[in-house]
């Protein structure tokens, strides 16, 4: 059986808004892996350790961007507007949900 490799985030569906594109977004806003690494071709289980990782990385701020240091929510505004604006270029439609 051949592992399932995850795409990267910039070829992933609805323009990278999804549940993964998130863990990975948060990472870059952490530090755990560079803004440049798209996590194209890695495994499921390489996803799931990275989750790991993000979700101890928000524990102390009670997993909310508002409780972040000024740098950290500075970096977390830019790389999600940016992702918002890549998605919506993509066609990506925030009031369409996934039966629309």
């Amino acid at each position: 059986m051949k592992a399932k490799i995850y795409e990267g985030i910039h070829r992933q569906e609805q323009g990278g808004m999804t549940p993964t594109a998130n863990i990975i977004r948060d990472a870059w806003v952490f530090g755990l892996i560079p803004e440049d690494e798209t996590c194209e071709g890695w495994t499921v289980q390489g996803i799931e350790s990275l989750y790991d990782k993000v979700s101890d990385a928000w524990m102390p701020y009670g997993h909310l961007a508002s409780n972040l240091p000024p740098e950290l929510r500075e970096r977390h505004a830019r790389i999600y507007a940016e992702a918002v604006d890549r998605a919506r270029a993509a066609g990506w439609d925030p009031e369409l949900d996934e039966n629309d």
